[in-house]
């Protein structure tokens, strides 16, 4: 029997949650599932642009929600999800918990509320979220997708950047343990990790530092949002179903350089 592509990269009808997806990349992975038939709630604690973004999606014909909370605080990530699933009337299919923040200090000088933020965002909201998804997946007949988000430091160490360095080793660790419990009851666990994009979260590295990371991508290019969207699709959809534990460099060929 032929492959049907169409059918196996399909994510319509899919119910979804996208973390951080008021702007960056995050935006660009709901986007991805919205633009092909998904239903998305999309996360984040920046409220007007929350809003903004959903009633656009809205305006398109999308079938997208908001909720807004801060994510580094459990009893929120309890509440948002909650909230969530009463959009997705119980089912969810696919979860990217893609919020994310960056803080720079000198290893010296970093403080510990900034180093908190960071592994309370990065890594533990992610841990909650997934688990959460876990305890609605693994008693749905057909299980879910879960896609993390590392980055290149789960490689390399990156410069004044600890925490986030910290927090990018230990979700792409946690990706695998998750996909080695849960390949079981038919939920795949696996993370892109975006190079470097030309997002806000960039804003603030230094002209000299961006210069060297340039240099080194063969694509001769920093990546955009857009550039995320096929690698989201695939990973959701059926046509990943035998990927499990895996970590996806969507970097323009650093890594290799």
């Amino acid at each position: 029997m032929a492959y049907d592509y169409k059918e196996k990269f399909s994510v319509a009808g899919k119910k979804c949650i996208v973390t951080g997806g008021a702007q960056g990349l995050s935006r660009g992975m709901a986007e991805a599932l919205l633009e092909n038939g998904a239903e998305v709630v999309i996360m984040d604690v920046q409220k007007e642009k929350l809003d903004g973004a959903v009633a656009d999606y809205n305006a398109m014909g999308y079938k997208a929600y908001a909720v807004c909370g801060d994510l580094s605080k459990k009893e929120e990530i309890d509440r948002m999800f909650d909230e969530a699933m009463k959009y997705l009337k119980g089912t969810l299919n696919v979860l990217i918990p893609a919020a994310g923040i960056q803080r720079r200090y000198k290893p010296w000088e970093f403080p510990e509320d900034m180093w908190n933020l960071v592994i309370n965002i990065n890594l533990n909201h992610v841990w909650f979220m997934c688990q959460k998804a876990i305890q609605v997946m693994k008693d749905q007949p057909d299980g879910g997708k879960i896609v993390n988000i590392g980055s290149m430091v789960s490689w390399f160490g990156g410069t004044d950047v600890a925490a986030y360095t910290a927090s990018k080793g230990a979700v792409t660790q946690l990706t695998k343990s998750i996909a080695s419990d849960c390949a079981k009851y038919k939920i795949n666990c696996n993370a892109i990790a975006p190079g470097y994009m030309d997002t806000e979260m960039c804003a603030n590295m230094t002209q000299a530092r961006k210069d060297e990371c340039s240099a080194r991508i063969p694509a001769g290019r920093w990546g955009l949002p857009e550039d995320l969207k096929g690698p989201v699709l695939f990973l959701t959809s059926s046509a990943s179903d035998y990927v499990n534990g895996v970590i996806i460099p969507i970097d323009g060929g650093y890594l290799i350089k």
